[in-house]
């Protein structure tokens, strides 16, 4: 028998709990080659892998765990984001426009000044967005772009002159240019009148852009994260990703679904799949980076979901659905009949119901489509008859707590206090037997492995306790980042469990999250992140 070559890492730790169904902890791992080799369930069963370079990890107090995944974020926006103007920092509307002037008195007048996108206007005193007026105090010299996550823009005068946006623009189809009670411009961009702007922004460096994304992905990977589900990337920033991988800017993998949410018509969805179809033949996917498929949108979101009854305080609207049925049913079929896979927002009770009917009707076109090719993101109000649809046809969902955190005052102020706590039925999910995996959502909600177990397991969010009856466990929340995360990727032979042969990404962990106290979930963090055999975060 060859003996085993030394390792090159060694972690001796309190409890390594490998996710492997019935199998008790253990107490020692080693790593060789960026692959798990062995495991022992004595702290000094593998002392005899230590070679002259492996490094040995004392942490007798530690608990490790596999690398988590975050099944639905958008790290491209994160890394965009990285040197935005910190106004997620901001406590109220005046803390927030002294931030932007700051950054004006220091920026040459002209250039653009953007704002982070991880903020939600609720959780300033004044509970709303800036204005145009109020961004033109802060700066008459400057364009400015303050950007609320993926969907919610506010312009300054200076902006909105730049983008061509006057009090006569319409706003495109599925978007929404604001305006106050007396018809003039907020400044306000929702949806897909965000397009209006997109054009005019000025282009980040390729070297800005690889540099955002190695902050960003080493962000992710301090919090445990060590792979990213992408859900809208610009198919333009594929060559991005390709070139932050080449220098080595990646610190967690990628799976990446590309934008449609631009591609309205047949040629438009062709076109997007023609690139997408040459990245493949040019087998340029690897570990590291890979593209999954194509992400579409059914609705909007907490201000425009499809609902089956209307909003609170709005008898006459329910919500806006971004597609016909019969439009989003011939762009999926574009999408699978090339051997691509399908993620598609649905966050309100009839974008559910009709995204589901679309999905029918996709999987009785293309019978024995492979399993996780239909995915739905978000799923947010799911009533029972609508889980049981989507788990019949076999239809996999991402849950995001964090998104439910931030947004729970927004979403009572537009559904209501009940239709808010039914948000994310997790407890129902799982135990009907629905493959859930775990995300963030960020920039709508904050990324991080113990957050978001902190959440799926007390339903906290700033509104305080929502919904606790559709509360899991710690270990539930767990698997739903590491064992089904690898199971919707279709990584399950290599991710989401620490065993022999699988790929050496890991976590260790100052406190057990799976015994420690509740609260102090949290905030924890892990002491190390170790992604394909290597330490991509340590503390």
């Amino acid at each position: 028998m060859t003996p085993q070559p030394p390792a090159d890492l060694l972690i001796r730790a309190a409890a390594v709990h490998t996710l492997v169904p019935g199998e008790p902890p253990r107490r020692a791992i080693a790593v060789t080659d960026g692959r798990i080799t062995a495991l022992s369930p004595a702290p000094d069963g593998l002392d005899a892998l230590i070679g002259p370079a492996t490094e040995v990890v004392d942490a007798p107090g530690s608990t490790v765990l596999p690398a988590f995944d975050d099944t639905h974020t958008h790290l491209i926006l994160a890394a965009q984001s990285v040197h935005g103007v910190p106004v997620h920092r901001a406590r109220d509307l005046a803390g927030f426009l002294d931030l932007i002037r700051e950054r004006a008195a220091r920026t040459p007048a002209g250039q653009w000044i953007h704002t982070t996108v991880n903020w939600q206007e609720v959780l300033l005193a004044e509970q709303r967005m800036p204005t145009t007026g109020e961004l033109d105090g802060a700066t008459a010299e400057h364009p400015v772009l303050v950007r609320r996550g993926a969907y919610n823009m506010v312009l300054n005068s200076a902006a909105l002159r730049l983008a061509g946006i006057t009090e006569a623009t319409e706003a495109p189809p599925g978007g929404v240019i604001e305006r106050d009670e007396q018809g003039r411009l907020t400044g306000r961009l929702i949806n897909r009148a965000i397009e209006l702007v997109e054009p005019v922004l000025p282009s980040p460096t390729l070297a800005e852009r690889i540099d955002g994304l190695r902050a960003a992905s080493a962000d992710y990977a301090a919090t445990g994260i060590g792979t990213v589900r992408d859900c809208l990337v610009p198919v333009e920033d594929l060559d991005v990703l390709d070139a932050a991988r080449a220098e080595g800017a990646l610190a967690v993998r990628m799976r990446a679904l590309v934008s449609g949410f631009a591609a309205r018509t047949p040629e438009q969805v062709d076109a997007l799949l023609e690139r997408m179809d040459a990245w493949r033949a040019d087998g340029r996917d690897d570990d590291r980076l890979r593209l999954w498929g194509v992400k579409f949108g059914i609705d909007g979101g907490f201000e425009a979901g499809a609902m089956e009854e209307p909003y609170q305080g709005q008898p006459c609207y329910h919500g806006r659905l971004l597609w016909e049925p019969d439009e989003l049913l011939a762009a999926v079929d574009r999408v699978v009949e090339r051997g691509w896979r399908v993620g598609v927002h649905a966050w309100g009770d009839r974008g559910l119901r009709v995204l589901l009917d679309v999905f029918e009707r996709v999987l009785k076109r293309h019978p024995g489509l492979p399993p996780g090719t239909l995915v739905v993101e978000h799923g947010g109000l799911a009533r029972p008859d609508q889980r049981a649809r989507a788990i019949a046809l076999g239809i996999p969902v991402t849950v995001q707590h964090p998104l439910l955190h931030d947004g729970a005052l927004t979403q009572q102020r537009a559904w209501g206090e009940e239709r808010t706590a039914a948000l994310f039925p997790l407890r129902e999910w799982l135990d009907e037997g629905a493959l859930l995996t775990g995300g963030s959502d960020f920039p709508v909600g904050p990324y991080g492995a113990m957050v978001s177990v902190w959440g799926m397991t007390t339903r906290g969010t700033t509104a305080g306790i929502v919904g606790p009856e559709h509360a899991i466990d710690r270990s539930e929340a767990v698997a739903l980042h590491t064992v089904n995360a690898a199971r919707l990727t279709g990584e399950s032979a290599v991710r989401g469990s620490l065993r022999p042969g699988a790929f050496a990404d890991l976590t260790v962990w100052p406190l057990d999250p799976l015994d420690c106290p509740v609260e102090a979930l949290r905030d924890l963090r892990p002491t190390r992140t170790v992604v394909n055999g290597l330490s991509v975060h340590l503390s």
